[in-house]
């Protein structure tokens, strides 16, 4: 499948200014617990930095409805895998923007990150459901429980979590202080490292 092709089925990938790689993202209003949370005080989706800015321009929901559709596509494991390997990147982050959908989305995801073996894909999610098939996860694909609550301490039952603080002497995360870039900052993509803590924004 050629490069031209496999984005007509995808949709564009995303370039964050601040990260090493690539990146996808769907619409934040289809997230399945983060609209819930969008509505409740103190979660990490209230305010949700997907829901405002660029995100609300059409052409950007445009684009992340029809990376949305696209992935109910027979061809959409082999042409994700075709646009992430094009991209010589040595990092992929999963949704800067919305969640997993469903069981069928995170096992199609896994069949990318099989199908890039030389990309290291990292994926934050607030889908608790999605512990119960860590083990069929590929090694080259950190899953990250984003706890729902600020300030919520990270759960030790999760191999690998991330949180936000409001207490920016708490964070871990580097980008506050490096002009909000990862710079050579890899611990998301970082198996052996528990927790993320995020500043609050």
């Amino acid at each position: 499948m050629k490069t031209s092709e496999a984005k007509q089925i995808t949709g564009s990938l995303s370039k964050p200014s601040k990260m090493p790689g690539f990146a996808i993202g769907l619409p934040a209003k289809e997230c399945k617990t983060g609209k819930k949370l969008q509505q409740v005080k103190g979660s990490t989706c209230y305010d949700c930095y997907a829901l405002k800015g660029c995100y609300v321009f059409k052409v950007v929901q445009d684009a992340q409805y029809k990376r949305l559709e696209a992935i109910k596509h027979p061809q959409w494991v082999n042409a994700m895998a075709v646009q992430i390997n094009s991209k010589k990147t040595k990092y992929f982050r999963w949704h800067d923007s919305g969640d997993i959908q469903d069981v069928e989305h995170l096992l199609k995801i896994f069949e990318v990150c099989k199908l890039s073996p030389d990309v290291k894909h990292w994926m934050p999610t607030r889908e608790a459901w999605t512990k119960e098939y860590l083990d069929q996860a590929p090694d080259n694909l950190t899953i990250r429980f984003s706890m729902p609550m600020v300030n919520q301490e990270a759960a030790e039952s999760w191999p690998n979590t991330s949180t936000v603080v409001t207490d920016s002497k708490a964070a871990t995360c580097p980008a506050p202080k490096q002009d909000n870039a990862c710079n050579d900052c890899r611990a998301c993509w970082d198996k052996s490292i528990h927790n993320i803590a995020y500043a609050a924004h």
